[in-house]
């Protein structure tokens, strides 16, 4: 098998454009500045609009729901949301939020008791100190980390991204000006373009080792991404892995974001904060969490971020002059959660644990697939390396190698088995596919046996 390339600036003489380039373009936007150019002479979208895709798990579960609307009996296990309904507390907190009228605009970062309970929370489940003028309340995980990546990058400045990656923290980065460095577990390290991706050896693995990570920082580091438990991939730092990486992160003065979305959800031992393994860091670190995951609270789109009061000051002028605050009902529902019975998220957590044996279990049945067992979230990310050596799979794929395998096979398993999952390319990893294991344990073994089939159909004469 041909290793995809690793250098996507290699010199090719003057005057001469790069792989993904074009004169004057970014790299991997080559035909984005084609689509901007067209645009301006139309004098319509902006040239970030115009570089701008969908996000590739919306798009793919929107595509799914769209079939379900015909009538096709598809299973979507691409995108991040739990299956389980709202806890009934947090619901009726909602409900008397609304009864009371407490509808109206709130502080634009979050209101005091919701700032306060985010706070209690941190020290009760990571030992951190924070006092709520430090803790800012957002749309969601995701419009926090955007806007903490918006107040601290400046255009140029780099921020470092440890692969596999969840598919939006390059995009905000690039959005923000700055330059989106990924690094791999093997040691690859290169700027991030979206129709390029990487397949590291197995022996990698997916976590980073110290030595990589210093691999990665340079003197136009701004700042690093951190997340654990991973989305794609499930895999949870040991108190003992988060501590050498800290070791390197002390040496370096990039700020650091600690997305710990996932911490609730961990099947073998403990997700450790970044800034509870290593106080040295808090200074610089920005804390991000919220209730999607763990209170299956998707939709009511509610994350917090914690740290340096500046910084946090800062998030919340950037929300004061974009969203405003967060939905106040929301709020409200956001401090039932925190502030109420826990026993639902440690029910959600064992189920999980149980759908996660199921599905790992299933997909290493499955000739030509090797799947790691996740530590924690609700994915599995398994390799399909072995696939794209087949050359009946290749054929039928209508690829010739390894590049834009992945994207080929989740377009084959979605019209062929109607499993709908996320090409493991969007993650910065090739030859890889992301499953949602936040299904019932039927609807798991259902899909399975659909993509067992599929699988095998693909790889015959």
């Amino acid at each position: 098998m041909n290793p995809l390339p690793t250098d996507n600036s290699t010199s090719r003489g003057p005057g001469a454009s790069t792989p993904g380039r074009e004169a004057g373009g970014l790299p991997g936007f080559a035909r984005y500045d084609k689509i901007y150019r067209m645009e301006s002479a139309e004098k319509t979208l902006s040239r970030m609009a115009a570089e701008l895709r969908p996000s590739p798990t919306l798009a793919i579960d929107a595509k799914a729901k769209a079939l379900k609307a015909q009538g096709v009996d598809v299973i979507s296990l691409s995108v991040g949301e739990p299956d389980f309904d709202t806890p009934a507390h947090i619901k009726e907190a909602a409900v008397a939020a609304i009864g009371s009228g407490f509808t109206k605009y709130t502080p634009a970062s979050g209101i005091p008791d919701l700032k306060a309970a985010v706070a209690k929370h941190f020290k009760s489940t990571q030992g951190l100190e924070f006092e709520p003028a430090q803790v800012v309340v957002g749309c969601g995980a995701k419009h926090v980390i955007a806007n903490a990546i918006a107040a601290l990058v400046n255009e140029g400045d780099e921020v470092l991204i440890p692969a596999p990656f969840w598919v939006s923290y390059p995009v905000m980065a690039r959005l923000a000006g700055g330059i989106p460095k990924i690094v791999y577990p093997d040691g690859e390290v290169r700027v991030w373009d979206p129709d390029s991706a990487h397949l590291p050896p197995p022996s990698a693995g997916f976590r980073l080792k110290p030595e990589i990570l210093a691999r990665g920082l340079t003197a136009k580091t701004k700042l690093v991404i951190i997340n654990s438990p991973s989305n794609p991939t499930g895999e949870v730092y040991s108190e003992a892995e988060v501590k050498a990486l800290a070791e390197v992160l002390k040496g370096h003065p990039a700020y650091i974001i600690s997305d710990e979305i996932y911490d609730a959800l961990v099947y073998d031992g403990r997700a450790r904060s970044l800034s509870a393994v290593e106080p040295a860091l808090i200074p610089r670190t920005i804390v991000v969490n919220g209730v999607s995951k763990a209170f299956a609270m998707t939709g009511w789109r509610i994350g917090w971020a914690a740290g340096p009061k500046r910084i946090i000051d800062a998030i919340g002028n950037l929300q004061s002059q974009t969203t405003s605050n967060p939905a106040s009902i929301s709020q409200k529902a956001a401090v039932a959660a925190l502030t109420g019975p826990q026993d639902c998220v440690e029910q959600m957590r064992v189920e999980f644990a149980k759908r996660r044996d199921i599905m790992v279990e299933g997909m290493r049945r499955m000739p030509g697939i090797v799947c790691a067992r996740p530590g924690g979230a609700f994915y599995v990310f398994p390799d399909v390396r072995q696939l794209a050596e087949n050359h009946q799979a290749r054929t039928k794929l209508k690829v010739t190698g390894v590049l834009g395998f992945s994207q080929a096979l989740c377009s084959y398993l979605l019209d062929e088995a109607k499993v709908a999952c996320v090409p493991g390319a969007e993650f910065g990893y090739e030859c890889h596919l992301r499953f949602s294991y936040a299904a019932s344990r039927e609807t798991l073994a259902k899909a399975l046996d659909r993509v067992s089939a599929a699988l095998a159909s693909l790889q015959k004469g």
